[in-house]
């Protein structure tokens, strides 16, 4: 333990030196983490974490579950080989025979699935799918346009007699815009866009990349508002902890192996090269066919589809909401309290419980966080003025666990109250609890 208590003292030195500053996890979150289980994270100082980071809602089934591990292992042990481009092999076919069983049956009798690599590459593979197909160039996002909950309107479709203004190539959906600071988008809105692109034949994009494989409740979170998408985005939790991604859409849209396919695309579906300057253009890149991830994912799939997780989701997740709301009456400090499934997010406002002035909400998040930590429980901030302190529980989360996670949730936000004299959270940095 000496050994490892040292090389947590020299990392932490080093890598302020040796990576970008833009790293907010790590300044946030100083643990060097040797050892991980579930929801339990060990730093290599000896102290124990609960992890409601869930690499950012990556790991559905938390850290190291068996049935991830027993996947990986099959396949180093088999022999076969690690990485392929454009090439069937039965690690990748099993992985998208789980994945089309798990979407509905009316996208998944018509469904192509395109492995991208990771980051924001599957949505420029979406969004070259749809100008491609529809020939126009625009594409939407509810964020970006005035889509109230209701009354609702059309926003930017045309309306019935109106002449003059083209359908957008596509309408991009998030279930929950969780980075945005966690914002489910109504079911009654989501029917609304999903009849009006319909209408209009415009291609409804959802992106599941934070949604998807059971956090909200449902295995998609699409599925709440029982609405079918021409296209889905798929991302995280899909790699079972190993960076995989991949573009599922109906095959009206495109198949594979169209002219300008630059890759060589293979009988499972791996996107065509977009035109020049739009996004993507450069090409689908080398890392789409990691075996290790595809195995991982098909295996975390499986599970969280066998064990009914999505509905031990719903049912923790919906109690957890419920705990937190009660916490957001008892101080004056905590605002909204938005969320779905086991995925919630609790504002931060100033202390009278108004915006205040700029900077005051996100040092009040920063502040639980911190003092989250000391207690052991490891919470993220997000939001466009850092303010919302998110929790992501994996989805293997127990009764008990979820109860510590709150109980010492609920201890930092006393904290943070009583050491905050003019409005701001003047605490002390630290750790959590041996």
């Amino acid at each position: 333990m000496a050994r490892e208590s040292g090389a947590y003292e020299g990392a932490s030195r080093r890598q302020p030196v040796r990576e970008p500053a833009a790293r907010t996890y790590a300044r946030a979150l100083p643990v060097v983490p040797v050892r991980a289980r579930g929801l339990t994270i060990e730093g290599a100082d000896g102290r124990r974490y609960l992890d409601c980071v869930s690499g950012g809602g990556t790991l559905a089934l938390g850290h190291n579950h068996p049935v991830v591990l027993e996947a990986i292992r099959a396949v180093l042990d088999s022999g076969a080989p690690l990485h392929v481009m454009d090439l069937t092999t039965p690690v990748e076919d099993a992985f998208v025979t789980e994945l089309l069983r798990t979407v509905p049956p009316e996208l998944a009798g018509h469904a192509r699935v395109r492995f991208c690599p990771t980051g924001t590459d599957p949505v420029a593979s979406a969004v070259s799918l749809v100008r491609a197909a529809t020939g126009r160039s625009r594409v939407i996002t509810v964020a970006d346009e005035p889509f109230p909950d209701g009354p609702f309107h059309d926003g930017p479709f045309p309306r019935d007699g109106e002449a003059g203004q083209e359908p957008p190539a596509g309408l991009l959906l998030e279930p929950v815009r969780s980075e945005a600071g966690v914002f489910p988008a109504a079911d009654a809105l989501v029917r609304h866009l999903r009849a009006r692109t319909a209408e209009q034949a415009v291609p409804l994009v959802v992106d599941e990349t934070g949604t998807g494989v059971g956090r909200t409740g449902a295995y998609w979170a699409f599925e709440h508002s029982g609405v079918t998408p021409d296209v889905l985005i798929l991302a995280k939790a899909i790699g079972g902890s190993l960076p995989l991604a991949a573009v599922v859409h109906h095959e009206d849209l495109g198949e594979p192996g169209e002219p300008g396919d630059s890759d060589g695309a293979g009988a499972a579906g791996r996107p065509a090269s977009p035109p020049a300057g739009e996004p993507g253009a450069s090409g689908t890149g080398a890392f789409r066919g990691n075996q290790l991830a595809l195995a991982a994912g098909a295996a975390t799939l499986a599970h969280v589809r066998e064990h009914r997780l999505a509905e031990h989701a719903a049912a923790l997740g919906g109690r957890m909401l419920t705990r937190l709301r009660a916490l957001a009456a008892e101080f004056a400090c905590l605002g909204d309290v938005r969320g779905r499934g086991l995925m919630a997010g609790i504002e931060l406002t100033a202390p009278d419980g108004t915006p205040g002035t700029p900077g005051t909400a996100a040092r009040l998040a920063a502040a639980v966080r911190r003092e989250c930590l000391r207690r052991g429980l490891i919470v993220d901030v997000t939001g466009p003025g850092a303010n919302v302190v998110r929790l992501l529980p994996p989805l293997i989360v127990t009764e008990e666990q979820m109860s510590a996670v709150l109980d010492r949730l609920a201890d930092a936000v006393r904290a943070v109250d009583r050491h905050r004299p003019d409005g701001t959270a003047a605490i002390r940095a630290g750790h959590g609890p041996r």
